[in-house]
């Protein structure tokens, strides 16, 4: 694998407009709004392509044949020389890619649902992720069973963008605060005079808008996201953006919060973590 430059990133983008999964992260890499990788088969005509959002998600697709790309990809996935100190969470497009990783990947695939010892380097988990399909009506039904709570939602700000704490925040999808203010949008609900939870825009093109949601541990369970997810799918539908909601599988929590609020289940697909 070769690191394409970002200058060269338009090298990728007409490949990436074939992808008929939701590919809003990598969009945000190549089209400069987050500093991400990509790595590619042959930098003057690249036809193979590995992209990886600061986050974790990535992205393999284009030619799945090249058989130098493949082995230098499994080297860099079983992170072999050590190099990555996180994990990537993967998806691959077209299907045929998927039989490529059963197979070069055969000694180290496990699944998710295996009862085995996990071990931190040198396997590929197999997972599941959900592609969600925004369903007005639904949303419409859930918001006249709205209950009343003791809460204030306001428009997430810089302040807040850094004060928000956990692992899905969106510091973690936005290079800075300014970035994010300019030219994202969130709300956040406080109870009690103390942040709890915001969703934000984790993603933004054309007309979507990818919800990323987080709630602060000593206020999960108390239902505070769903409200705060609400205000921002207010947002969308008076803006004209068209709520995108995906998560991983055995994310019981966002997955059963998606349906609450009026999403559908629209597509699941194979969805791998490169441990770190």
């Amino acid at each position: 694998m070769i690191l394409l430059e970002k200058e060269n990133y338009y090298k990728v983008t007409e490949a990436l407009s074939k992808v008929q999964i939701n590919n809003l992260f990598a969009r945000s890499v190549i089209e400069n709004c987050v500093t991400g990788t990509v790595y590619v088969d042959n930098k003057e005509e690249p036809k193979a392509f590995y992209l990886v959002h600061p986050y974790g998600l990535s992205l393999l697709f284009g030619a799945y044949d090249n058989m130098d790309f493949n082995n230098s990809f499994k080297y860099y996935a079983l992170n072999t020389n050590n190099k990555r100190d996180k994990h990537e969470w993967m998806q691959v497009y077209p299907e045929a890619w998927n039989t490529v990783v059963s197979d070069i990947f055969k000694d180290s695939l496990i699944k998710v649902s295996d009862n085995i010892e996990k071990k931190e380097r040198g396997i590929i988990e197999l997972n599941s992720r959900v592609n969600f399909k925004f369903n007005p009506n639904k949303y419409l039904k859930f918001k006249k069973e709205f209950i009343v709570a003791d809460y204030q939602i306001v428009r997430t700000d810089r302040q807040i963008f850094h004060d928000m704490k956990g692992s899905v925040t969106p510091f973690a999808f936005w290079d800075n605060a300014d970035d994010f203010c300019n030219n994202g949008v969130g709300f956040s609900l406080f109870h009690e005079g103390k942040l709890a939870s915001t969703a934000y825009s984790a993603f933004v093109h054309d007309d979507m808008l990818e919800i990323g949601i987080e709630t602060v541990e000593a206020f999960r369970g108390k239902g505070f996201a769903q409200y705060s997810c609400s205000s921002l799918i207010d947002y969308c539908i008076e803006n004209k953006y068209e709520p995108i909601w995906s998560c991983k599988f055995e994310n019981t929590n966002s997955y059963n919060l998606a349906q609450k609020i009026g999403f559908e289940v629209a597509a699941k697909r194979p969805y791998y973590r490169l441990s770190k």
